[in-house]
C-alpha cells in the first residue's frame, strides 16, 4: 500500500539526488555558468566572418575585447558579453554585425507546442533560445510546463509558484475583476450592478502588487531571461477552473498576453514559450499570446497520430474562444485567433532510418510547405547534452570529438536558421506599435 506520504518521501529522496546532479553538472554552488567561446567559434559560427579578416580587424582595433588567451597563445576565448560588445562596435565591409530587427515593433512571440510528451518541445525551446542569444538577440523564455524541464536546463530550481505563469494568471484575475467592478460602478445608468467577489485566499496573497519585472528571472546567459515554472505550479489547471467559476467573464486565455503587453516594446527581441504536453489553461494562454506556432514531433507513426489529434483539438479549443470576443479588453490580441505562421518540425530524426524518411514524406504530403525543411537529427552529442541539462551550444567542443559536436550543432543551426527566417517573415507582417 502506498499513500501520499510514501510519494512525498520518494520526492524528498529524489530532490536530494537532483541537488547532487546539479552540483556535479553546474558548479560547487549549484549555479549554472556559461562557458567562454573560442575565437574559432566567434569567427566561423557566431559572427560568420572570415577568421583572417576578423583576426586582422581585432588586431588593429585594440579597444575591442581581446578575450582570454590560452597558455600556448593559439586561441582566445570570449564571454558572451564580450562577443556582443564586438558585435556592436565592429563593422565588416561597412556592414553592421547586429541581428536584423524590424523598427517600431514589439518582440515577436513563438510557442513551441504539442501535447505529445517527448516530442522535443523543451529541447527545441532551449536550443532556439541559445542560438538566438548567440545571434545577438535579447530573449525571454516562458516555461508553461509544470515539469519545469526548461527552467531546470536554464539553471533555475526552487522557484516559488507565485512567480510562475500561475502567478501571472492569478494576478490577472484580480486586476481584471477590479477593472470590471470599476466599470460596473461607473455605469451611466447609475444602477448598481452586482460586484464580482474574490475570496481572501486569492486577494490576500499580494499578487496584485507584483510588478511586471517580478516574474522575470535572469539566467546564466546574459541576454536570456525566463519566467520559470516549478512542480508546484501543476495545480494551475485546477485553480484556473475555480477562478473561472469565481468570475465567469474573466477572459482567462488572455492573461499572459495582457501581461506581455505591459513589457516595453524593445525590452526583448524574441519571446519563446515552452508549452506543457496538454491542452489546458496554460497552453491556451501560450497559443493565444503567440504570433508563431511551432509544432515539434518525433518521426514515428504514433507521434504523427498524436500531432494530428493535437491540431484537431487545438482547432476546436480556439474556435470555442470566439464566444469571448466581447470580453477581451483593448490592447490584447484579437479573436478569432490567427497565427502569423505555423510550422511542423521533426525531431530526433535519423536520416538513414527508412521509417523516419517515410514519416517525413508523410508529414510533407499532409502538411505540405508547413513542414520545415531541416529536421533536428538525433546524434550522440544531442543525447549527451540532454544528460547534462545543457544545449549543444553550452557544451565545450573539447569535451568530445569536434566532428561529433559540430554535426550536432549544424543540425540545430540549420533548424534555427530556418526558424529565424520564418520569424523575420512573420515579424514583417506584424503591426507596428502605436
Amino acid at each position: 500500500m502506498f499513500t501520499h506520504e510514501d510519494l512525498s518521501r520518494l520526492q524528498a529522496q529524489s530532490l536530494k539526488m537532483q541537488g547532487w546532479i546539479r552540483q556535479q553538472t553546474f558548479s560547487p554552488e549549484m549555479e549554472k555558468t556559461l562557458r567562454r567561446f573560442s575565437s574559432w567559434e566567434l569567427g566561423e559560427l557566431i559572427l560568420k566572418v572570415n577568421p583572417n579578416t576578423l583576426r586582422g580587424r581585432m588586431a588593429v582595433e585594440p579597444g575591442l575585447p581581446q578575450g582570454l588567451v590560452e597558455e600556448d597563445g593559439r586561441q582566445r576565448w570570449y564571454t558572451l558579453e564580450e562577443i556582443n560588445e564586438i558585435r556592436r562596435k565592429l563593422k565588416i565591409n561597412r556592414k553592421s554585425l547586429m541581428p536584423p530587427r524590424p523598427a517600431g515593433k514589439r518582440a515577436i512571440r513563438a510557442a513551441i507546442a504539442n501535447f505529445k510528451g517527448g516530442a522535443g518541445k523543451s529541447t527545441v525551446a532551449l536550443h532556439f533560445a541559445h542560438a538566438a542569444a548567440l545571434d545577438g538577440y535579447r530573449v525571454l523564455v516562458i516555461d508553461f510546463d509544470p515539469q519545469a524541464t526548461l527552467s531546470h536546463s536554464m539553471g533555475l530550481s526552487d522557484v516559488p509558484e507565485e512567480f510562475t505563469v500561475w502567478g501571472v494568471m492569478a494576478r490577472d484575475l484580480i486586476r481584471e475583476t477590479e477593472r470590471m467592478n470599476a466599470v460596473s460602478r461607473g455605469a451611466e445608468s447609475g444602477t448598481a450592478l452586482p460586484q464580482r467577489r474574490l475570496p481572501s485566499t486569492i486577494t490576500d496573497m499580494g499578487l496584485a502588487e507584483l510588478r511586471t519585472a517580478d516574474f522575470i528571472k535572469p539566467t546564466s546567459w546574459p541576454t536570456i531571461d525566463i519566467i520559470p515554472s516549478c512542480a508546484n505550479a501543476a495545480f494551475v489547471e485546477f485553480a484556473s477552473a475555480q477562478y473561472r467559476h469565481l468570475n465567469p467573464e474573466w477572459s482567462f486565455f488572455a492573461a499572459v498576453s495582457r501581461y506581455l503587453d505591459t513589457l516595453l516594446p524593445d525590452a526583448y527581441d524574441i519571446i519563446l514559450f515552452d508549452c506543457p504536453p496538454a491542452i489546458g489553461y496554460q497552453s491556451m494562454n501560450a497559443v493565444f499570446a503567440a504570433d508563431v506556432l511551432y509544432v515539434p514531433s518525433g518521426p514515428g507513426y504514433w507521434e504523427y497520430d498524436s500531432t494530428t489529434s493535437f491540431i484537431g483539438q487545438l482547432s476546436e479549443a480556439l474556435a470555442d474562444l470566439a464566444q469571448f470576443t466581447a470580453l477581451v479588453p483593448a490592447g490584447t490580441m484579437r479573436l478569432p485567433k490567427a497565427f502569423l505562421d505555423l510550422r511542423f518540425l521533426l525531431t530526433r530524426y535519423e536520416p538513414n532510418n527508412d521509417l523516419h524518411r517515410a514519416m517525413y514524406s508523410a508529414f510533407k504530403k499532409v502538411f505540405e510547405d508547413r513542414v520545415t525543411d531541416n529536421p533536428i537529427e538525433m546524434t550522440r552529442a544531442v543525447e549527451q547534452s540532454g544528460r547534462f541539462l545543457s544545449s549543444i551550444y553550452e557544451i565545450d567542443y573539447r569535451n568530445m570529438t569536434r566532428e561529433t559536436w559540430r554535426r550536432a550543432r549544424q543540425s540545430f543551426d540549420r533548424a534555427y536558421e530556418e526558424f529565424h527566417g520564418n520569424l523575420m517573415a512573420a515579424w514583417s507582417k506584424m503591426e507596428a506599435e502605436t
